[in-house]
């Protein structure tokens, strides 16, 4: 496989991974906690990557190495979060927002605070064949940056 398909389908890797946890939040009414949040992340910058290196031929190379590193970083956050969901390790306990909280009143502070959904990181709402939905990102994310990494290992065109 040429190395712009193996880019390609990287890419798709994250699309449909990004889209599967948007699809699970707006649709299936499974509110992401802030570590689910931080595993979105590499496969956006994933995304952007391929993008990139299919416009920018002589960029498929290092564009394909730094996505499949992006990818693995994503992978880690997955498997870090389904060790938090066995109880294997201590999750994260910092309490974060993207918010501006200043500009709200002290009332509307308290009503946003108690309309948001409580969603711990150390919980798993769903499953599938005994796998946490962090653990198959971490498993699928592995998949996608050893395409990631095949793509940027050939020298071929």
């Amino acid at each position: 496989m040429a190395r712009v398909h193996r880019i390609a389908v990287a890419g798709a890797g994250s699309v449909a991974l990004l889209g599967g946890a948007l699809a699970f939040q707006y649709l299936g009414g499974l509110y992401p906690c802030q570590m689910c949040i931080w595993q979105r992340w590499p496969h956006g910058l994933a995304i952007a990557a391929a993008l990139v290196a299919l416009l920018v031929p002589s960029a498929r190379r290092p564009l394909a190495i730094l996505g499949g590193l992006i990818v693995l970083v994503g992978a880690g956050i997955g498997l870090f979060h389904a060790g938090v969901e066995q109880g294997w390790w201590e999750g994260v306990t910092a309490c974060a927002s993207n918010q501006d909280v200043g500009a709200l009143s002290a009332d509307e502070l308290l009503n946003q605070i108690l309309e948001a959904p409580v969603v711990r990181c150390d919980e798993i709402p769903w499953s599938l064949g005994g796998l946490s939905m962090a653990a198959w990102n971490a498993v699928l994310s592995l998949v996608i940056a050893v395409v990631w990494l095949s793509a940027g290992r050939h020298r071929v065109a």
